[in-house]
């Protein structure tokens, strides 16, 4: 089961008690339906329990729908319907609505509460929302082809502070919301507190695996980087032994050397360590800089004695 499945399931195992929230959790049922007018309410998912939800909330609000398994080349799909006259009688009767409303919008009167509010917005969710896997990205968004139910709707989002955005998407209105905490915020005011938890789980484990990586890249450049100055060292002192000049310079820039190429792989610290008695890091810095200093004056000297012959 996917991650946005596991929180609709989530969210329709939530227990509500209050009338005005059982009504506000099957307006919203109706308003993100496949069509919601006189003809009464069909509301088409993938998820049999959505589907099966949907009559259970009617039906505590007296009105009787059916679900129905409609087979189909890309899969099964449920639908809930109330279709019969008499029934679609009682929902208009519910919701105080005709079904010939030049356009649909949300009816403030219907949402009375705080948990009316969580049941609606759970409602829209769980007929026409999506959430995205936290190990993916964070996006939660719910998708209607109404303009107006849009426009209202993500004004809702926005009055509970869940930072809600609005476009379109091949003709279909798209609300979304998309910083990690206004997702973990949303999914746990619909319900779904346990996906809520999965999220910021995920979040605290994005964030260590990016400080990890972080660390690992510095540490790596770090070494390229030593690498690089121990090699160009190395080569310097190499250099010096081809032209027998190393006896010839003073003790410290002698052991410098042999340590260097006693331990060419150790960095600057490490390696000033294993002098007796120890020196420090600047020190051993300046002598092995000084030997490469050496090494490159002797070779310019090569150089310009070869073209003056």
């Amino acid at each position: 089961m996917s991650f946005a499945s596991e929180a609709k399931k989530e969210i329709t195992q939530k227990k509500i008690a209050k009338p005005c929230c059982l009504r506000a959790a099957c307006y919203g049922i109706a308003c993100f339906a496949k069509y919601f007018d006189a003809r009464g309410i069909v509301l088409q998912t993938e998820l049999s329990f959505v589907a099966q939800y949907a009559q259970k909330m009617f039906g505590r609000c007296g009105v009787a729908g059916t679900v129905e398994e409609i087979a189909r080349t890309g899969g099964a799909v449920y639908e809930f319907a109330v279709k019969a006259p008499e029934e679609v009688e009682k929902l208009h009767t519910l919701f105080g609505t005709t079904g010939r409303e030049p356009s649909l919008q949300i009816d403030p009167r219907l949402l009375i509460c705080q948990g009316c509010m969580a049941a609606y917005i759970a409602a829209a969710f769980l007929c026409s929302g999506t959430v995205t896997d936290p190990s993916k990205e964070y996006n939660l968004e719910i998708l209607t082809p109404r303009t107006n139910l849009a426009k209202d709707f993500e004004a809702l989002l926005a009055e509970h502070e869940f930072a809600p955005h609005r476009t379109r998407r091949k003709g279909v209105n798209l609300v979304y919301v998309k910083a990690s905490g206004h997702v973990e915020d949303l999914l746990t005011f619909m319900g779904a507190s346990s996906a809520s938890l999965r999220l910021m789980d995920q979040k605290v484990y994005k964030s260590l695996r990016n400080q990890t990586n972080r660390r690992t890249n510095c540490d790596t450049a770090n070494l390229s980087k030593t690498a690089n100055a121990n090699a160009g060292t190395l080569r310097a002192i190499q250099y010096l032994h081809e032209e027998n000049a190393l006896a010839a310079l003073p003790e410290t820039l002698r052991q410098a050397a042999e340590k260097r190429e006693q331990y060419p792989d150790l960095a600057l610290a490490e390696l000033a360590q294993q002098f007796t008695p120890a020196i420090s890091k600047s020190g051993l810095s300046h002598r092995l800089k000084k030997l490469e200093a050496v090494a490159e004056q002797m070779k310019q000297r090569k150089e310009q004695a070869a073209e003056h012959v």
